[in-house]
């Protein structure tokens, strides 16, 4: 069998059991074992592939048909043009995220040698795609999950990106002061919402994705904590959830926070929101 029609039968199968990007995904399953670019397979109306790679294969497709997301399967994610490992321990690295890191990447723009923190880190994806465009920041990735930290020392260790890592619960311990950035993607799902979510986001760590009950819990928690450890007119870029973005620039400027910013995603939707430790003499002219 060619690589065309086995793609073409296996898109329709997708296709058939609902999965979405039914094409693509085919292509990438295929091209994780033999190491051909997609596109190239697609187009292959002449190779004829083996029993051993057609056995493999076959066996992704398994998988990909009980809905266990693409990049559990083939071990990784592309993310801000970086590829990280991933498995069940950690969130996948969404295409909307990168917008948080190019957001953070134009405010450290003047920071000479930044001190950046990663809160609830996953796999580590934003604060060492920052450590890759700024070699000369001090990261610490963090998070409570032992098993986050550990793919993100993978990712760590297999781009050759030196970085802390830390467990604890948000900021628990860590010194007042000590960070330029704060970045964080935290989960803010609505927990009645989780059991509904698509079958493959239902395979990511409950943990990454719970928000309590109106999926805002984590930034309550998170914004005085952060205001402790920031420098005065250091940074904090987070991550929303659907509808939350008043909650939580109310809870910023309610912890003295100024130039509270909202940024949408590519859908329109207002996913990132930016704001500023105001420092204590801005505070003092207020009040």
């Amino acid at each position: 069998m060619t690589p065309c029609t086995l793609l073409r039968e296996t898109a329709a199968c997708f296709r058939q059991a609902g999965i979405p990007d039914a094409e693509t995904d085919s292509a990438l399953l295929l091209s994780s074992l033999c190491g051909r670019p997609p596109l190239e397979l697609r187009l292959d109306t002449d190779s004829e592939l083996d029993e051993k790679l057609l056995s493999a294969f076959h066996a992704l497709t398994k998988r990909r048909l009980s809905r266990e997301p693409l990049q559990y399967i083939t071990g990784e994610a592309p993310f801000f043009g970086l590829v990280f490992r991933v498995d069940p321990r950690v969130l996948i690295p969404r295409p909307e995220t990168e917008l948080l890191c190019e957001w953070a990447l134009e405010c450290l723009e003047e920071v000479p040698s930044p001190r950046i923190l990663d809160l609830c880190c996953g796999s580590g994806c934003i604060g060492l795609s920052l450590s890759a465009r700024r070699p000369d920041a001090a990261v610490t990735l963090s998070d409570l999950s032992a098993d986050a930290l550990a793919v993100a020392a993978e990712n760590a260790d297999r781009l050759a990106l030196k970085v802390h890592l830390r467990q604890g619960d948000l900021a628990e311990g860590l010194p007042d002061a000590s960070f330029d950035m704060v970045v964080s993607n935290p989960p803010y799902i609505p927990s009645s919402q989780c059991p509904h979510l698509q079958p493959e986001v239902l395979r990511e760590p409950r943990l990454a994705l719970d928000g309590g009950t109106d999926g805002c819990d984590l930034y309550r928690r998170i914004v005085p904590d952060v205001r402790r450890i920031l420098r005065p007119g250091g940074y904090l870029l987070m991550e929303l959830g659907w509808e939350e973005s008043d909650i939580v620039a109310g809870l910023l400027k309610g912890h003295s926070f100024s130039s509270v910013t909202v940024r949408d995603d590519f859908n329109g939707i207002h996913r990132m929101i930016y704001a500023v430790c105001t420092p204590p003499e801005e505070l003092c002219s207020r009040n």
